[in-house]
């Protein structure tokens, strides 16, 4: 999977609920806090963390890639 960034960069939770990947922002908080989320191979446990061009974000079997 690609998302675009179409700014500077994008908070976590916002980018998993964007791809509907959740049903609400909640419950990609959630995903983040109980260590489901890894970004560029490493555990990302931050909701707010900005994610930028060139990185990739992973939960379970899903890849983002960032454009």
């Amino acid at each position: 999977m690609t998302y675009t960034l179409t700014n500077e960069h994008i908070e976590l939770y916002k980018l998993l609920k964007i791809l509907d990947l959740v049903d609400t922002g909640g419950q990609a908080k959630v995903i983040i806090e109980n260590e489901h989320v890894m970004r560029n191979g490493e555990l990302e446990t931050r909701k707010r963390a900005k994610i930028r061009k060139g990185e990739q974000i992973q939960i379970g079997d899903i890849v983002i890639d960032i454009n």
